[in-house]
């Protein structure tokens, strides 16, 4: 069980690439990202990312990658200040206007979004910096990564047939990769998933959760299958995720939960019992008190949503 793949399709990702796009000196680009984690990937040039929680103007050159989570809202500048530029906003849900290319091009950046719509989200996103960038100059130890860069400055832009399912594809593994990076970096003084799936007996009994969270796992069971007493589980897992196993379980189905309710018309009875729950009464009350709505209120909201233009849509041709 691949867990990360798990975890984010759980989480309701959904992904648009947000084009090549162009910078000169009048013009900058802001990134409304509400919901949504921001990819960027420099191509060609030097940018500045700007935003507000940063102290000063990140600079980014040709082959560096910028990831940026969750809800922060940042433009990309030739220059550190914006004040002389025009603005244009690039929303995720929205395909974008068609721009006559300018005469020159100083920059030129890919980036996507990868949305993220219903909360709460999962701990490994929740616990994710606001900013990480991977350099081109410290890339070696990832020769994959600057590989796929590569591949993205070959293809984009490009008319030949297939050019726009390949350039998906690249940006989804360059998300990957800086995910794993993200991981790779996480301090083993500070608990989280991140942590966690680093230690092979927590990872064993998370790849347990993910293969079936439906099923009725006790800590004894989990415990057994990872090779621990109950006691050595529940003191591990509580070190290196800040959880006890039996909360995160909840944690799981509460996310695929959701994911059904979002994505398809069945009944509460029968989402109940796929995420592990007997009855919808009993279920109702994990997910009320999870996430704040009953199912059926949740369920009408997310319908309701469906059709925002900052909300990235499944069905949305890529």
């Amino acid at each position: 069980m691949d867990i990360l793949t798990d975890l984010l399709q759980q989480a309701g990702l959904q992904r648009r690439l947000l084009d090549l796009s162009t910078l000169t000196s009048q013009n900058a680009l802001r990134f409304p990202c509400e919901k949504s984690i921001g990819l960027h990937a420099v191509i060609q040039g030097k940018v500045f990312l700007i935003a507000p929680s940063l102290d000063e103007p990140l600079a980014l050159q040709a082959g560096d990658v910028a990831l940026m989570a969750r809800g922060c809202e940042h433009m990309l500048s030739l220059e550190k200040s914006t004040d002389a530029a025009q603005i244009h906003t690039v929303a995720a849900g929205l395909a974008g206007k068609a721009v006559k290319p300018p005469d020159r091009i100083d920059a030129r950046v890919i980036s996507g979004a990868y949305q993220f719509w219903n909360a709460p989200l999962h701990p490994f996103l929740q616990q994710m910096p606001p900013w990480l960038v991977l350099r081109r100059d410290s890339q070696e130890r990832s020769p994959a990564l600057a590989m796929t860069i590569g591949l993205l400055d070959a293809e984009a832009g490009r008319s030949e047939i297939g050019a726009s399912h390949i350039v998906y594809g690249l940006l989804d593994a360059l998300f990957t990769y800086a995910l794993r990076e993200l991981v790779a970096r996480h301090s083993p003084d500070q608990a989280g998933w991140s942590l966690a799936v680093r230690d092979p007996k927590i990872r064993r009994v998370l790849s347990l959760m993910h293969e079936d969270c439906a099923k009725p796992w006790s800590l004894e069971s989990l415990a057994r299958d990872a090779g621990l007493s109950r006691t050595a589980l529940a003191e591990r897992f509580r070190q290196v995720l800040g959880d006890t196993p039996l909360n995160h379980l909840r944690l799981l189905r509460m996310q695929k939960a959701m994911q059904l309710l979002s994505s398809t018309d069945q009944g509460l009875e029968k989402i109940a019992q796929a995420v592990g729950y007997q009855d919808a009464f009993g279920f109702s009350k994990v997910f009320k008190r999870s996430t704040g709505q009953a199912p059926g209120a949740f369920r009408q909201q997310n319908r309701r949503t469906q059709s925002l233009p900052t909300r990235i849509n499944a069905s949305l041709p890529h």
